[in-house]
């Protein structure tokens, strides 16, 4: 039976639609897990040098160096994991209908899980539960409140992006992103990474340690000014993440919403 209607049940609605909007937007940043993969124990460690010769033998300038080396630090890292959990915190700045700045809106936090090849969980917590899961064959993603489960293909349309080939494991950073030093300081680079192919997004920032490449927060700019940052803490690697974590079947009352994807 349907709630009644109220003054207040349309707002409601809306948001909850718009938070499923920002969970489907949040799926982009499988690109931006990959990224924030820290290296084990054992990865050697080197200051990011003043300069090194490019491939053509020229000096390269400082900011094009630490973008370059920043790169190889973090896809080493990333190399190394096998499967992550960490803590996490979300906030969207959505464009709103009829203005161009994004306004942010509150934010989401909880726990995510990640695993070779393709596997992930979103589990929100706060402000209200949801979840998207995907084993590397399908996507589900999950909203308690609204008793619905909308489920796509993940080898289809935007999750076959370049950002998303981190996550299956066969990402190449400067392959498959045109890689720039926005700072590059010792304590802390932001680099921006613009896809060289087309994808749902305009562009990914990632804020990095610069000695052992470790991504603290990644960011994805959408096609039409959205933004979404997600900042990891209490990262955990290689502790052997079980495959059922990565399987999710719809509760009964549940309403299943197929969704259309385009072909790569």
């Amino acid at each position: 039976m349907r709630e009644p209607s109220t003054p207040n049940s349309g707002r409601l609605r809306h948001i909850r639609a718009q938070r499923r909007r920002w969970l489907a937007a949040g799926l982009v940043l499988t690109g931006g897990v990959g990224l924030a993969l820290p290296a084990p124990a054992a990865s050697k460690r080197r200051p990011v040098p003043a300069a090194e010769s490019t491939q053509e033998g020229a000096t390269a300038k400082p900011a094009d160096d630490c973008a370059a080396a920043v790169s190889r630090r973090v896809q080493g890292h990333y190399e190394g994991v096998r499967d992550l959990t960490a803590r996490f915190t979300q906030v969207s700045q959505v464009v709103s209908l009829g203005t161009e700045a994004a306004v942010p809106g509150a934010p989401s936090s909880g726990e995510v899980s990640f695993a070779k090849p393709g596997k992930m969980r979103w589990s929100y917590e706060q402000p209200e539960p949801s979840l998207v899961v995907t084993d590397g064959e399908e996507l589900w993603i999950y909203d308690p409140a609204e008793k619905e489960a909308q489920r796509l293909r993940s080898g289809q349309g935007f999750l076959s992006g370049a950002a998303l080939q981190f996550l299956l494991g066969h990402g190449e950073m400067t392959r498959d992103f045109r890689v720039k030093a926005l700072s590059c300081a010792q304590e802390e680079a932001q680099l921006r990474l613009v896809p060289r192919r087309a994808a749902a997004y305009e562009k990914l920032e990632i804020r990095v340690d610069p000695t052992s490449g470790e991504v603290k927060e990644t960011a994805v700019f959408d096609l039409i000014g959205n933004v979404t940052r997600v900042a990891f803490q209490d990262v955990r690697t290689n502790t052997g993440v079980v495959d059922d974590l990565f399987q999710f079947t719809p509760p009964a009352g549940v309403r299943v919403v197929e969704v259309p994807t385009a072909e790569p």
